[in-house]
């Protein structure tokens, strides 16, 4: 078995490379969405969502940073072109939304992906021995869940 390295299954460690970079295009879309929603939202929710959306592409931001730095200490190279982004992201651009319902229901939706992808990441971070993907992706759900919480509290959701 040949390690890279960190000493971690060179085999596994692309395979995980390969999903963090799926997962980096999935938040620099969900990013450029918060963007146009910070921009763009108009109503009676202007000011509370106006200030929400900067919150979550601020923490969006940090954690396209962390991702790709981990696919660099796994050995491979990030994606970082907007072709590649669009290429191998779930999310797709939310262009013209402006109601605080629809910016919301949005976002939303674009969470379920990244806790689906974060999850699966979490899976493979564990049968690979990778204590260091393994951490971060537990604590992007923990904290992405509370947000999911809160958003469909917004809404009247359950």
């Amino acid at each position: 078995m040949s390690t890279n390295q960190i000493g971690l299954n060179e085999n596994k460690s692309n395979e995980l490379a390969k999903e963090l970079n799926t997962l980096l295009a999935n938040y620099q879309m969900f990013y450029q969405n918060l963007r146009g929603f910070h921009w763009n939202i108009q109503g009676p929710s202007f000011f509370e969502l106006h200030i929400k959306f900067e919150e979550l592409y601020n923490d969006a931001v940090i954690k396209v940073d962390e991702i790709a730095e981990r696919v660099l200490t796994l050995g491979e190279t990030p994606y970082h072109t907007f072709t590649a982004y669009l290429e191998h992201s779930t999310i797709k651009e939310a262009a013209n939304v402006k109601d605080g319902n629809g910016t919301v229901s949005t976002t939303l939706a674009n969470l379920k992906t990244l806790l689906e992808m974060e999850r699966a990441i979490l899976d493979l971070a564990g049968d690979a021995g990778d204590e260091g993907t393994n951490s971060q992706m537990s604590d992007y759900i923990t904290q992405q869940e509370k947000t999911v919480w809160m958003l469909n509290a917004y809404l009247g959701n359950k």
